[in-house]
């Protein structure tokens, strides 16, 4: 077997025989999803209790202060997806940036162990400042400075790195999985996307039930020592499954191509000077009356500028006709995708809005109120402990890994037979349906809660520091909004996935993975921005005498006003998803060479 020379596909080394090839592309993609899913559970190990985290005695950190490092380091994991997929595109390949983006997750994720021990602390960030340590003003009315952000350089660094290598992951994972079963045939890459849904949200929640809970209950050395632990099993799995993979080398991205192109279709006058400064001035005629070559010698001159670059260029590239080719593709895909945001709107309801209704509702007891654990676990009126607060997010979490299975083995082969959303694009409207459903159900829920508080009819619940007078109606009632939102994100998400690494340009695929993930961040920051744009003087979430609690805000019509750009973008949506079917189905996208449809 011959060794592949310098840009070809390579291989898995252990896929001879003739039965092979299956059972490897397999295991290739079984541990693409085990790495997956230690990775996650690394991720939300870190995200769940960061505020916490920094809000304890070890860095005096203020609600604000910790919440805003909390928002920007899962900002970043989202913003920073288009950089890891260029890199892996341009220069590394997808594996290496992997491995690397592993090996930067480890030290980044040790470096933020290192600061949870004392001397690590000291080392890493110096003594704590004595104003950190100074009482609290004995009268409310006394100016007080803001604290000092203690180790906040340090903190700040790790936690770039880590969101650099986590949203670098986030986009050269999913594709590189896909690469291992794509020979496998359409429905073996749509399996794929099934499962790696599941893989992540099964890392979440071992994440949810198993490390935030130590760290709230225990302490938190030992629960980033256990994050620290995940990232490098990860790092030594995908090490060791490396020759069952089926590697690709870096294309060359053509990001900075279809840059140029869109400054020339967008200013004429750039295009112009772009083809002066390429073809040159052009000999007169004989005639010495100043006029150009004739069409067609300009078209030889330029052919014969190609072949002369292509013969002293090393290794092969995208050739012009491949840059406009995929720009084109490129044009289409981004619609799509784009008109997908305010669905990330809704969908991130559940990590921040649905939190803060649950915690106005009637939280069940399920501890035991023991001494032992008092200062951590969460109580109510002596009598017991209520569930911890980042358990919230299991109802999504668990909706979603029931689903998931249900979508592969049942739902997937039925619409198959009877021929029911063939392509991706109508399950990801179906999806955005759902999150519409989803959003609504919340604020009629919302509606009923504030009419018990209008009649005084409150429980007071204490949840950590704070308390909470929340309605008499239980958090269950939450449990149908939680259950659209997962249905949504099985026909909306998984289905997105599929349909950027398809529909991409082969050596743009990472770097669109990127950008699908992008966009989901800047759905999150939208929905966040929206919130801070209703919560100014005046607007439906103003209540500045409230103490914290939602009881004289009218959220409800937040998630109405959700409810209505969700209901227009998926009118769009419809529209934007006819118009690229029935071109993809015209004759210029079946030739295009550049795209992989799996």
């Amino acid at each position: 077997m011959a060794a592949p020379r310098a840009g070809e596909e390579r291989r898995p080394l252990l896929a001879r025989r003739p039965r092979a090839p299956r059972r490897w592309r397999r295991t290739a993609a079984a541990a693409v999803l085990l790495v997956e899913a230690l990775e996650r559970a690394a991720f939300f190990g870190i995200s769940a209790n960061l505020v916490l985290y920094l809000n304890s005695a070890s860095f005096h950190w203020d609600g604000q202060q910790a919440s805003r490092a909390a928002l920007v380091f899962l900002g970043a994991s989202y913003l920073l997806a288009p950089v890891g997929g260029w890199l892996a595109d341009a220069y590394l390949g997808r594996h290496r940036a992997i491995a690397l983006s592993l090996l930067l997750y480890l030290c980044a994720s040790g470096l933020l162990l290192a600061t949870a021990f004392l001397d690590g602390r000291r080392s890493f960030c110096g003594e704590v400042p004595q104003s950190s340590l100074a009482p609290a003003c004995p009268s409310p009315d006394c100016p007080r400075a803001p604290p000092a952000q203690y180790c906040a350089p340090t903190l700040y660094s790790g936690l770039l790195l880590l969101a650099l290598a986590a949203s670098s992951i986030r986009s050269n994972l999913t594709s590189f999985g896909a690469d291992q079963v794509m020979d496998l045939g359409r429905q073996a890459s749509r399996r794929f996307f099934n499962w790696l849904y599941w893989s992540i949200n099964v890392g979440a929640v071992l994440s949810l039930l198993v490390v935030a809970f130590i760290q709230q209950n225990i302490n938190f050395p030992l629960g980033y020592g256990i994050t620290v632990g995940c990232v490098g099993l990860a790092f030594f799995i995908f090490l060791f499954a490396t020759p069952v993979f089926v590697t690709k080398p870096p294309m060359g991205s053509q990001v900075s191509s279809m840059l140029k192109l869109a400054l020339q279709n967008c200013c004429p006058r750039l295009r112009h000077r772009h083809f002066a400064r390429t073809t040159g001035p052009w000999s007169h005629s004989s005639g010495g009356m100043g006029l150009d070559k004739p069409l067609v010698q300009e078209r030889r001159d330029l052919q014969g500028t190609e072949t002369l670059l292509a013969r002293r260029s090393p290794q092969p590239g995208p050739s012009p006709q491949d840059d406009i080719a995929n720009f084109q593709v490129l044009v289409k895909i981004l619609p799509v995708m784009v008109t997908l945001v305010p669905y990330w709107m809704v969908y991130f309801q559940m990590q921040s809005t649905y939190v803060l209704q649950g915690l106005h509702l009637h939280i069940p007891t399920i501890f035991p109120a023991y001494p032992a654990n008092s200062s951590v676990a969460l109580r109510a009126q002596g009598s017991g402990y209520k569930t911890p607060e980042a358990w919230l997010l299991l109802a999504n979490v668990v909706v979603v890994l029931i689903l998931v299975p249900v979508k592969d083995h049942l739902l997937d082969p039925l619409l198959l037979r009877c021929k029911l959303l063939p392509s991706a694009l109508q399950k990801m409207a179906l999806g955005m349906f759902f999150g519409f459903a989803s959003v609504v159900v919340a604020g009629g829920l919302e509606m009923e809660r504030l009419q018990y508080i209008h009649r005084n009819e409150t429980v007071s619940q204490k949840i950590g520091k704070n308390v909470y007078y929340a309605a008499p109606l239980s958090i269950w009632w939450q449990a149908p909004q939680y259950l659209l939102i997962g249905i949504s994100e099985i026909f909306a998400s998984i289905p997105g996935l599929e349909f950027a690494y398809s529909e991409a340009p082969r050596s743009m695929q990472s770097a669109i993975m990127g950008i699908f993930f992008c966009l989901s961040g800047v759905g999150s920051l939208l929905g966040s921005s929206l919130v801070a744009l209703l919560s100014l003087p005046g607007g439906w979430l103003y209540c500045p005498k409230d103490f914290g609690n939602i009881n004289n805000c009218r959220m409800d019509l937040y998630f109405f006003l959700l409810a209505a750009i969700q209901a227009a973008t998926a009118l769009l949506f419809i529209w934007i998803a006819g118009r690229y079917e029935r071109a993809a189905r015209g004759p210029i996208s079946q030739s295009c060479p550049s795209r992989d449809r799996g």
